[in-house]
């Protein structure tokens, strides 16, 4: 996705001066990155990964 992102749209920056990615350009971009991101679309919690690498075993 080589778009630019839209301030307040897709992104908007928290109290510690973070930018924090939207749960709509997270959708539009259409994958989970796995980071836990703050609004992720597709249910990802921190956690989750160990989770699952234990039911593959």
């Amino acid at each position: 996705m080589s778009q630019k992102l839209t301030e307040g749209e897709d992104f908007y920056f928290n109290e510690q001066g973070l930018m924090v990615l939207t749960a709509k350009y997270l959708q539009k971009r259409g994958y989970c990155c796995k980071n836990a991101c703050k609004h992720c679309p597709y249910g990802f919690k921190k956690g989750k990964i160990a989770t699952e690498e234990q039911k593959q075993v």
